[in-house]
């Protein structure tokens, strides 16, 4: 039965507390990891008000997500948590390559560019966005996030379970938590419940949401430890360096290792992986660990101390939606997958990011309730991708192991195809087209612009009645990042001045701030008029810039002109999560009539 208001929500061993009302909040948000906590922050920017609770007693206390990509950067930039993100980051340079090794201090077997560092990419990098891929532990990040957001109205409870929720007769929702220390039992009530609640969701749970599960690939050991490399990685940069050693018997938990940097260049995290067909039964002793991660450092007179020891499986899996009514799941809860192609927090971020927003204008009567069924539409399907690409991600590496001689299980053949590698024979060079080959082929992990950058939404939040079919996508759509005005599109990136020099301002910066925003240019003033006509009518922000010679800023490179694919009297509309809602070729008619008809359809009016 629902919970009336007056009921008891207090139970302490056993024994009823008085009875008390529920804590009444519009916005319930039960996680404060990447989503929890980045939702939070912001709803905050559109001036919403609400709660996050966390089981956990702090924010992440071991540093699992680290890269951060220029997408998710971007909505960090909106408001304005870029610099101190940049502050505490760990700077491209030291991201510049992921290597394979004998050993971290031993022999190298060969080393790509990585995150923007291939001078040959750096033109596709800079095309992009104004932002660059960071290295920011989540240990890091979460800190920020969730004490943004707590300045700004979103206060974070840790140490807080939720237990379940009810539907109640006028629409709201009432949660049952749980206090850890006092083990007091409560009840608030919300319009709306969040569930970023990670990969063992109760929210999704008590939902019944239905799971894509693709068969998991194992088991994986994230061996947190301390030890100083900075002699070794010196001249070997980077912050991802897989070991292998074909040549000698490893023990089964540890057949290789991903070898990530935390803290240049003290703190490490060694991710083992199984042999093929191990299994997942492994209890390795202190003693065993510490033996494993030495042979991996190949020099025993580098002290190390293991500081944690975590075990995760490598899931595949993808919820068949992501909200339901009034409660909306997002991040880990909705999508799971390994670390390939550092998607993992990135995608939590832009999840919170498209849903903020829908949420504000409709709190604010700006927008339709319906449009909040455009979340679902949009973000499910970039979810799906982003697990099939981390764990394609993964089996790219395949072709390395093999070219190495690592997958086959007798050591003495091992041995064998390993020594090839330094043969002159068809053997040898064989195995060295196949290595090099396979190498090149982890550039879809690297260098993977296209899936961080390619998101396409289709829903009703997106006007396509004036457009044709939407043109294919880049022959290599993980590699080659797609830059259109295309509705559905994320708004290109083109650095502007204004007529006087002063500093140079991104397109992409012009957009967002919780408002819609109209690029126009020479001959497109009817568009700046209709923006302010349409701005009085439905109470929505429109901000509307001229771009072009004489005009509000200048596009002194000529990349607005060559990325726009519009008339310069025609028009780019851009939601407020800098996504193309609608562009008109040219002029039309009636400006302010065709941008209310647009405007109004988007947001559900």
């Amino acid at each position: 039965m629902p919970l009336s208001a007056g009921e008891n929500a207090g139970v302490q061993n056993g024994t009823h507390t008085p009875e008390i009302l529920p804590v009444e909040t519009d916005l319930l948000i039960i996680g404060a990891g990447p989503a929890g906590a980045s939702l939070a922050c912001f709803l905050a920017q559109h001036g919403l008000k609400g709660i996050m609770v966390a089981a956990t007693p702090s924010t992440a206390d071991t540093p699992r997500a680290h890269i951060t990509n220029m997408a998710a950067l971007e909505c960090l930039r909106d408001i304005g948590l870029e610099e101190e993100c940049l502050r505490v980051a760990v700077k491209g340079d030291c991201m510049q390559h992921t290597r394979w090794c004998k050993s971290m201090a031993g022999e190298e077997f060969a080393r790509i560019y990585s995150w923007g560092n291939d001078p040959a990419r750096a033109g596709d990098y800079d095309a992009a966005s104004p932002c660059n891929h960071v290295d920011i532990p989540q240990t890091v990040l979460e800190p920020i996030l969730v004490g943004h957001a707590a300045q700004n109205g979103f206060p974070c409870r840790f140490d807080t379970s939720f237990l379940s929720f009810e539907h109640q007769p006028d629409g709201s929702i009432i949660s049952k938590l749980q206090d850890h220390l006092t083990k007091y039992t409560y009840l608030v009530r919300s319009k709306y419940l969040f569930g970023c609640d990670g990969g063992r969701s109760q929210v999704v749970r008590q939902l019944k949401i239905p799971l894509i599960k693709k068969p998991g690939q194992g088991l994986a050991t994230n061996v947190l430890v301390k030890v100083d490399l900075e002699r070794v990685v010196e001249h070997r940069m980077g912050n991802l360096h897989w070991v292998m050693q074909p040549d000698v018997e490893s023990p089964a938990f540890g057949w290789t290792a991903l070898v990530r940097m935390v803290k240049p260049w003290n703190e490490w995290m060694f991710i083992l992986l199984p042999a093929p067909g191990a299994g997942v039964d492994f209890s390795p002793s202190p003693e065993e660990y510490v033996h494993c991660i030495k042979t991996m450092v190949g020099d025993d007179s580098i002290p190390i101390e293991i500081l944690g020891i975590s075990k995760w499986f490598i899931n595949e899996t993808v919820a068949e939606y992501y909200s339901e009514g009034n409660i909306f799941c997002l991040g880990d809860a909705v999508h799971r997958h390994p670390p390939f192609n550092g998607l993992g927090s990135n995608t939590c971020i832009q999840d919170a990011y498209n849903l903020a927003w829908k949420i504000a204008y409709v709190t604010k009567g700006k927008a339709s309730p319906n449009i909040l069924e455009t979340y679902n539409a949009e973000r499910q399907p970039v979810g799906e991708s982003v697990i099939t690409r981390a764990n394609a991600g993964l089996r790219d590496h395949a072709p390395v192991w093999e070219a190495l001689g690592m997958l086959d299980p007798s050591l003495e053949v091992r041995i064998k195809h390993f020594a090839e590698l330094k043969e002159a024979t068809p053997e040898g060079v064989a195995r060295r087209q196949r290595l090099q080959a396979g190498v090149k082929g982890t550039a879809h992990e690297f260098h993977a612009v296209g899936v961080e950058m390619n998101q396409r939404y289709e829903s009703k939040a997106i006007y396509l009645n004036d457009e044709g079919s939407r043109p294919p996508l880049p022959e290599n759509p993980v590699l080659q990042h797609e830059i259109t005005t295309y509705p559905g599109s994320r708004l290109p990136h083109a650095w502007l001045n204004t007529r006087l020099p002063g500093k140079q301002i991104s397109t992409i910066d012009l957009a967002g701030h919780c408002a819609f925003s109209l690029f126009t240019g020479i001959g497109g003033g009817a568009w700046k008029a209709a923006a302010v006509n349409a701005s009085e009518v439905l109470g929505v922000e429109i901000r509307a810039y001229s771009i072009g010679w004489g005009q509000d800023y200048e596009d002194v490179y000529f990349d607005w002109a060559e990325r726009r694919e519009i008339a310069e009297d025609g028009c780019v509309l851009v939601r407020p999560d800098r996504f193309v809602a609608w562009r008109s070729m040219g002029m039309v008619e009636s400006a302010s009539e065709k941008l209310l008809h647009v405007l109004r359809a988007v947001l559900g009016k």
